[in-house]
């Protein structure tokens, strides 16, 4: 599947109210696990949601038909969420969820916590992995 921008947005409470439905449901509770678990930059990047602390940390990207909560070090975390699909640049793996997908706030917050942790001890992931 080709990867295309999602919802073009201004800046990241516009990208979540230009969604409805289980996308903006899912869109909104991950954003909302997110900000909860550590402080990290939030900006509008490649058209979706981009989290940053000493690099980027991790995505929300949402398509019409799944939303993507994917890492820059995801490899590195699939102990913690074995859905994580590798694949990408760096050590990029994903997440992808459609209706109805579960998943567990706890489980967010772990992982966002750790992917901090590596990007302090391991530094920024698009400058110290091969592209």
């Amino acid at each position: 599947m080709a990867m295309k921008k999602s919802v073009p947005a201004a800046d990241p409470d516009a990208y979540i109210a230009a969604l409805s439905g289980w996308r903006r449901d899912c869109a909104e509770g991950l954003r909302t696990a997110v900000q909860k678990a550590a402080p990290l930059q939030e900006v509008i990047k490649w058209g979706h949601l981009v989290y940053f602390s000493n690099g980027p940390v991790l995505l929300i990207r949402v398509e019409e038909n799944r939303v993507l909560f994917g890492f820059w070090r995801g490899k590195r975390l699939r102990a913690i969420e074995p859905r994580l699909k590798p694949g990408g640049k760096y050590e990029l793996a994903t997440f992808e969820l459609v209706e109805g997908t579960p998943w567990k706030p706890a489980v967010v917050s772990r992982l966002v916590r750790e992917a901090v942790a590596l990007n302090a001890s391991a530094g920024d992931p698009t400058k110290s992995a091969p592209a």
